[in-house]
């Protein structure tokens, strides 16, 4: 056999005139399978059959001009549904002759070649005919399955971009599906939470609303907060609280019975009314109240607050974030600050103490023990840890969320944690990160419209480059459909 034979499929067909007819069939393959072509042309895959009579085709004239290339043959074939079920029409209807074109490419169905068989006996006659029969039915089973194989292919290809929103939101309906979320569509989700558009009066979107959270009441932010996001930005108080409330509501041992993060609204807002760590306020000449700052009551889950073994609390304060852990029974505190390794002055150990007292304050109010009692719990004590931190001015609050997952309180030793610090493209990647964990979390009331609005934005640059949130990107960059 030659190679061209190889690729060919015999069948035989019995004539009135003649014992027996080798029936060659050719399939062509369909464009979707040919690597090149260097026309628009795209040949019908179709079925050739050759009679016993050599008949001299006439090339057309456009075939004569494409030139096709094809790859190594394939383990799998993949003909659509109705292509299958015209070549197994085509199989059975033996005395129709199209024209042939020798030099149309074809690849072989893998059914058994008895072209060395030669004519014999009328009993021989009637075994190769029933041997015809049982090589269609294998033909039929053959096209079954290859229609079968191309209608699941056809379910398997993914359309983000065409979805609605609630057909998008369906991909991400557990926890751990924000971790299968394609990197070119966290890219859209960061591209379009982060970018402020200015109309012609000079109005900016900054105070549109485009995320609500819903835990222990609706946590609202704006497309401002999500802005902050923004390669070499600082990163807004609320962006820290939306992590802190995400990750308390994450169906893991760590966060369901070991760690409560703080959300740090109340201990901004009360660093804002003692902005020196004074104890009596000089805006309002008062002491600090938890019952004073009511808007953010309920975003606090007393019920962890008051019993997991841990609090990690966040902390900001002139622009810089630090982590304090809060040992509740053993009643010790710690302070992991990715920029210093002790206090910086006077006034950050005072901040310290007053923040320290805050604590334990809300943890009285939420039914538990006082870190101290009396007096002394206005000289909470907070030792430093030696820690690897940040390489920049302004990445402070993104050591600060992922400290709040990553850190093991057990393996802090004689005031050190060791652990291998992240390089500098990760921090950036981070930003990106955060942005679809936010707008594309169970708890967004808003998930819908971020999922289907993210999957508007057209990618004008390439994956690579985007993945850093130093590639700035404005309007112009962005296709929106």
């Amino acid at each position: 056999m030659t190679p061209t034979d190889s690729n060919m499929m015999v069948v035989r067909e019995q004539t009135p005139s003649e014992a027996l007819a080798i029936v060659p069939i050719q399939v062509f393959v369909p464009t979707s399978q040919q690597t090149t072509t260097d026309t628009d042309f795209e040949p019908t895959p179709m079925l050739q059959i050759e009679g016993t009579r050599e008949t001299t085709p006439e090339t057309p004239k456009q075939l004569q001009e494409t030139t096709l290339m094809l790859p190594p043959a394939p383990t799998k074939i993949h003909p659509a549904a109705e292509d299958a079920a015209a070549l197994l029409m085509m199989a059975r209807t033996a005395t129709y002759v199209p024209k042939t074109d020798p030099g149309m490419p074809s690849f072989s169905l893998g059914l058994t070649d008895s072209s060395q068989e030669g004519a014999s006996t009328q009993e021989t006659e009637r075994e190769k005919s029933s041997e015809t029969a049982s090589m269609l039915e294998q033909l039929d089973s053959l096209v079954q399955k290859l229609a079968s194989s191309a209608a699941k292919g056809k379910d398997e290809s993914p359309q983000i971009q065409r979805e609605t929103g609630g057909e998008s939101s369906a991909k991400f309906e557990t926890p751990g599906a924000i971790n299968q979320i394609p990197d070119d569509m966290k890219q859209k989700c960061y591209i379009w939470g982060t970018r402020l558009k200015e109309d012609a009066n000079g109005d900016t979107n900054e105070y549109e609303e485009i995320c609500t959270l819903i835990g222990q009441g609706e946590y609202i932010l704006m497309r401002m907060h999500l802005a902050s996001l923004q390669a070499k930005s600082d990163i807004e108080s609320q962006i820290v609280s939306a992590i802190c409330l995400i990750l308390n509501q994450k169906n893991e041992k760590r966060f369901q019975e070991q760690i409560y993060c703080l959300p740090p609204d109340i201990v901004s807002m009360a660093l804002s009314n003692h902005p020196r760590g004074e104890f009596i306020s000089p805006k309002t000449k008062k002491e600090f109240r938890v019952e004073a700052y009511p808007s953010f009551i309920h975003f606090i889950d007393r019920k962890k607050l008051s019993s997991h073994p841990y609090i990690f609390a966040p902390v900001c304060h002139s622009g810089h974030w630090w982590l304090w852990l809060i040992n509740t029974t053993k009643r010790k505190c710690q302070i992991l600050d990715p920029l210093h390794k002790k206090a910086p002055s006077d006034e950050r150990k005072d901040i310290n103490k007053f923040t320290g007292y805050v604590f334990s304050r809300l943890i009285t109010y939420a039914g538990g023990k006082p870190l101290e009692k009396g007096e002394k719990e206005k000289e909470i004590k907070a030792s430093y840890v030696k820690i690897s931190g940040q390489k920049t001015s302004y990445d402070c609050a993104i050591y600060v969320m992922k400290w709040l997952e990553l850190i093991e309180a057990e393996n802090i030793k004689k005031g050190k944690y060791e652990w291998d610090n992240w390089p500098q493209e990760e921090v950036d990647h981070y930003r990106v990160e955060y942005a679809s964990r936010i707008l594309f979390s169970e708890m967004n009331k808003q998930r819908d419209r971020a999922i289907r609005e993210s999957s508007a934005v057209r990618l004008s640059k390439p994956s690579s480059v985007l993945l850093s949130p130093f590639c700035q990107i404005n309007s112009a960059d962005i296709k929106t459909g």
